[in-house]
């Protein structure tokens, strides 16, 4: 759609992760260019500040949200991260999106589905001029992020994947966006300081300093929709392959799979969009001495991940406005628990700087 000074975002699940992006955007909207904002890398980041990027549309099945401004929809239903931000009308309603398996067994419990049919998406995304779509869709939700990307690509648009549905990273979708000319950032969004970044960066520091590690888990429980979602063990296949390869690519030998437990494990309705998370790591050091560690975090969820989601977007439109296309390799190593190219925390940061400042322009293709 050619380089404007703007990034027109569509959002696909209007849940906390979409309340937390739209209300963190206005938060920051007037921080100074060299300003210092907690959890952003960047106010401007290739020349787009933070109050560049422009909500276009929002898609959500939920009849409370369903029909609402996103304004108000993200304060609708179920959503129940931390209000940090009032956020002005903006004029974007939430569309009818398509149900497919979006909607899991316990999800269904707590949320009615919108009556009507499916929006036109193709339409209104083109209708929009969106640049970037971002997926926030519940866990699980394979066939219908295979579905949204189909009229994604039809539309023109450049995708962010923030769910663990893998697109980035297989080689078919790969060649789909290329074929089209346009790039994927994937998948699963990593937040600033969550379960998956403390536990890679302890073992990579382990790894590093000599220390062989026999045993780990990381055991994450919260009150948010996520976690209730994944109460349907079913639909968490893919989340759990994708934080434990997120931990274990750290690691240049094998754990046995009995030796490692990385994923979701409970929902306490109390915590909200809060989220608690136990790391505990056994391994032997020198003299076949043993070491442990252990450790608790505790987070907001959502906010946790808006500021990697805006630097995600953004390095998006970049990528489109140098006519990028297929994966991204630098920002999906960064952002995202499962990229195409697993690296090192460190590594990857160097590799973003590096894209966004026009040297690391490597993409996958298929």
């Amino acid at each position: 759609m050619g380089e404007s000074r703007k990034v027109r975002v569509a959002i696909i699940g209007v849940g906390n992760c979409a309340s937390s992006l739209v209300q963190g955007v206005f938060f920051y909207r007037h921080v100074p260019d060299d300003g210092v904002v907690p959890g952003l890398m960047h106010p401007v980041l290739g020349g787009y500040h933070i109050r560049d990027i422009e909500f276009s549309a929002a898609f959500d099945i939920d009849a409370e949200k369903v029909g609402k401004d996103l304004s108000e929809a993200i304060f609708s239903g179920p959503n129940n991260t931390v209000r940090f931000c009032e956020v002005p009308h903006l004029g974007v309603p939430v569309s009818r999106g398509m149900t497919h398996d979006g909607l899991g067994q316990y999800l269904r419990q707590v949320i009615r589905k919108a009556p009507g049919p499916t929006a036109d998406i193709v339409r209104i995304l083109k209708d929009t001029g969106t640049d970037v779509v971002v997926n926030f869709l519940p866990v699980g939700s394979e066939m219908a992020t295979k579905w949204y990307i189909e009229q994604i690509l039809e539309a023109g648009c450049g995708f962010v994947n923030g769910i663990p549905v893998f697109i980035a990273r297989e080689p078919y979708w790969q060649k789909r966006f290329a074929e089209r000319g346009l790039p994927v950032i994937g998948d699963d969004v990593k937040s600033q300081v969550g379960a998956t970044i403390v536990h890679r960066v302890l073992t990579r520091l382990l790894r590093d300093r000599g220390v062989r590690i026999d045993r780990t888990y990381q055991l994450n429980f919260g009150g948010n929709m996520d976690f209730y979602n994944m109460l349907e063990r079913e639909r968490l296949e893919s989340k759990k392959i994708s934080k434990t390869s997120a931990v274990t690519s750290q690691l240049d030998y094998e754990l046995p799979p009995e030796n490692i437990h990385v994923g979701p494990s409970d929902y306490v309705p109390w915590l909200t969009d809060r989220k608690w998370c136990y790391i505990r790591i056994e391994g032997t050091t020198f003299g076949e001495v043993p070491l442990n560690i252990e450790l608790k975090l505790e987070v907001w969820d959502s906010p946790n991940s808006a500021g990697v989601v805006i630097d995600a977007i953004r390095c998006c439109k970049l990528a489109m406005d140098r006519g990028l296309s297929g994966a991204v390799l630098a920002p999906s190593a960064y952002f995202m628990k499962s990229p195409p190219v697993q690296m090192s925390d460190d590594e990857a940061h160097r590799a973003v700087e590096a894209f966004i400042a026009g040297e690391d322009n490597r993409t996958l293709r298929g």
